[in-house]
Parts: structure tokens; C-alpha cells; sequence
């Protein structure tokens, strides 16, 4: 409390700062860009946590049937600069943990990485793509998506929360405003009535968005390393957790209600594993080595893991990570996948229209 109350002056500097940048978009002082094709933005306005990439990747098979997705990141923590194409070889630290997720699990679509969004777009052929998903880009304002998803993690309400560095919030409150579609995030399964109008009202929402409420599915554990077996989920299973992601909370509740959770090992979000890391989780997997554990991470965590050349064949035998899925409450699935769906569909029959008038 007395951290939070010393860095009040620098939260409302800072706040000052964001407000006007927001006026002089608001009233087009600072460009904007419209692109003439579908763009979905999945942002926050909270640092980190959210559930962005499930959200993302939830989009991305939405729109399988789509022969060209784009899906654009700055590429959080990568060390390179600018334009660049991910390919499911890449260089994790060039590309960025997130992206290469995505192209991993969805090799089909286009990944790239952009810190400049406006310039990521124009390196492609824009009468080629059939939508552009703009992953954690909701204070990326150059751009004037079609479709603005704002994502709010329901244990941590915005209203409870204090603007950077004193909280960890990057924009006021009111900036939900721009949202087309609100989604209360890692919902447990069931939400109470009088929780949900709780959840309306703190909203506000306007009458031109739309609320959602969206749990975290977890599936079957898989090998980071191809050469594992199956892994044991029960409470017989003796696990690690070994995680570098901004909120592990729900990944340790998930680890905790299903197996014997040994012990932990939490990093930075997009932690970049040094050998130094590899060595202190070799030496906590020793620790309980009589258990025999199972180390658990997450997706993101495993790309990393995979970079890394010095991880010893004890751990890669062992370690495992936890694919997430997004699922919507009460049947809401149908009214989004509607929404998302006939804003692709529509930027379609207009562009094949006036393909057709320019032929003619």
C-alpha cells in the first residue's frame, strides 16, 4: 500500500500523458489508418495475463475456412527489429514465444511481426487476405480495426486496479469505450446471475458492444520434446510447475486440483531460459527425485524450452506442457462466432463485387 500510494504522482503523470494521446485520436489530430479489409484486434488494457493467445487462436480456427489469415504481433522481447515473416522453424528470441506459438499450431495461416502495425499490413498484397488478426493491439491506435475485442481477466476487475506503475493498468477505466466486444475472462465454470450484473454495471456497457463471459479449457498434456510418452494426470502424478507467463495462478490451480503439486518454479512473463534457469530446475527436478515428478508448463514456456540446446536428457524425458482452449459460457459461443463470421463474410461479397464492376 505505501509503494502504491509513493508511486500515485508517476500513475497520474503517466495517466495525463495517455489521456492526451487518446484526445488527439479521438479528434484526428494523430492519424489513424483504415485498411479496406477485415481486421479483428485482440487487445487488453491491463498489463498482461488475460488470456490474449487462447483468444487469438480460438479467432484462427473460427476463420479455418479461410485460405489467407494474417495473424500480425509486434513480437514481444524478440531481439530483432521490424518486418518479419514467422516460420514454425524460427528463431524463438527473433520472433517472439506467442508467434511462433501460433505458427506452430497453425502452420497454414500467415505470422508476422511487426512493432509497427500500419507497416506490418502494407508488405502484403491486401486483395489477397481475407481477414488480419492483431494480436494485443487494443492501445496500437494507428489502426482503425472493424472489430476491437477488449479482454478483462475476471479476478482482477478493472475497477479495484490503479493506473502504471502504481497498478497495472495502461489505460483508464473509460478507455473500454472502445471496445465492439467485451469478454470477461477465466470465468469459472459457472458465473451466479447476480455476479454477471455485477460484472454488467462495472462495464457500463454501451449500447454498441456486446458482453461475453469465457473460461480456461485445458487439455491432454504433450511432450515438449517428441520423444516422451504419454504423461500421468491424476493425483498419483507428482508434478513441478515450471512457468515464466505474467498471471500462473490458474495454471497452478488447474496442476493442483488434478495431480500431487510438488513444487514450483515461477519466472518473468517471456522469460528467455539461460543455463543458469536450466540448472536450478535440473536441480529442484533432484530435489524430489524420489517421486519421480513430471515437470508441467505452459505452450509458450515450451517454445522457449525447446530453443534452449543445453537442456539435459534427464528433464527433456520428463517435461510437458498444457494446451489451453477458450470456451464460452452459456451457449454465447453461437453469438460470437455470428458477429466475427459476418464481418468476414461481408468485406468478401464487397470485394468480389467490386472486383466485378472494375472487370466490367
Amino acid at each position: 500500500m505505501l509503494l502504491k500510494i509513493l508511486l500515485s504522482p508517476l500513475s497520474l503523470l503517466y495517466g495525463t500523458i495517455i489521456s492526451i494521446r487518446n484526445t488527439m485520436y479521438d479528434y484526428k489530430l494523430l492519424k489513424t489508418t483504415n485498411f479496406q479489409l477485415p481486421i479483428i484486434s485482440v487487445g487488453n488494457i491491463t498489463v498482461g495475463g488475460t488470456g490474449k493467445t487462447p483468444h487469438t487462436e480460438y479467432i484462427i480456427r473460427l476463420l479455418s475456412k479461410y485460405p489467407k489469415i494474417v495473424a500480425l504481433s509486434r513480437g514481444y522481447k524478440r531481439t530483432s527489429k521490424g518486418f518479419r515473416l514467422v516460420e514454425t522453424d524460427s528463431d524463438v528470441a527473433a520472433v517472439g514465444d506467442e508467434p511462433l506459438q501460433l505458427k506452430c499450431k497453425f502452420p497454414h495461416i500467415t505470422v508476422a511481426v511487426d512493432e509497427n502495425r500500419v507497416h506490418g499490413i502494407r508488405q502484403f498484397n491486401q486483395q489477397e487476405i481475407d481477414a488480419v488478426i492483431l494480436d494485443d493491439a487494443y492501445q496500437h491506435r494507428r489502426i482503425n480495426p472493424g472489430v476491437n475485442i477488449l479482454l478483462i481477466d475476471y479476478n482482477r476487475p478493472l475497477e479495484k486496479d490503479s493506473l502504471l506503475p502504481a497498478g497495472r493498468l495502461r489505460e483508464p477505466k473509460h478507455q473500454q469505450r472502445r471496445a465492439n466486444m467485451i469478454i470477461i475472462t477465466k470465468c469459472p465454470k459457472e458465473v451466479s446471475p447476480i455476479k454477471r450484473r455485477i460484472i454488467s454495471k462495472e462495464v457500463n456497457l454501451r449500447p454498441y458492444q456486446s458482453l461475453y463471459f469465457s473460461t480456461l479449457s485445458y487439455r491432454a498434456p504433450e511432450p515438449v520434446f517428441n520423444w516422451q510418452s504419454a504423461a500421468d494426470m491424476s493425483k498419483k502424478a507428482s508434478v513441478i510447475l515450471v512457468a515464466g507467463v505474467a498471471n500462473p495462478a490458474a495454471f497452478r490451480e488447474y496442476l493442483s486440483s488434478r495431480t500431487f503439486l510438488l513444487d514450483e518454479m515461477i519466472f518473468a512473463d517471456h522469460h528467455r531460459f539461460t543455463d543458469s534457469d536450466i540448472e536450478h530446475i535440473r536441480q529442484l527436478y533432484e530435489k524430489h527425485n524420489a517421486h519421480n515428478p513430471l515437470i508441467f508448463t505452459t505452450e509458450k514456456d515450451a517454445m522457449r524450452f525447446r530453443a534452449h540446446i543445453g537442456m539435459p536428457d534427464e528433464l527433456k524425458q520428463h517435461i510437458y506442457y498444457v494446451p489451453v482452449e477458450i470456451d464460452f459460457l452459456d451457449n454465447t459461443a453461437d453469438s460470437f462466432n455470428e458477429k466475427i463470421l459476418s464481418y468476414v463474410e461481408k468485406y468478401r461479397i464487397n470485394r468480389k463485387f467490386f472486383n466485378r464492376k472494375a472487370v466490367q
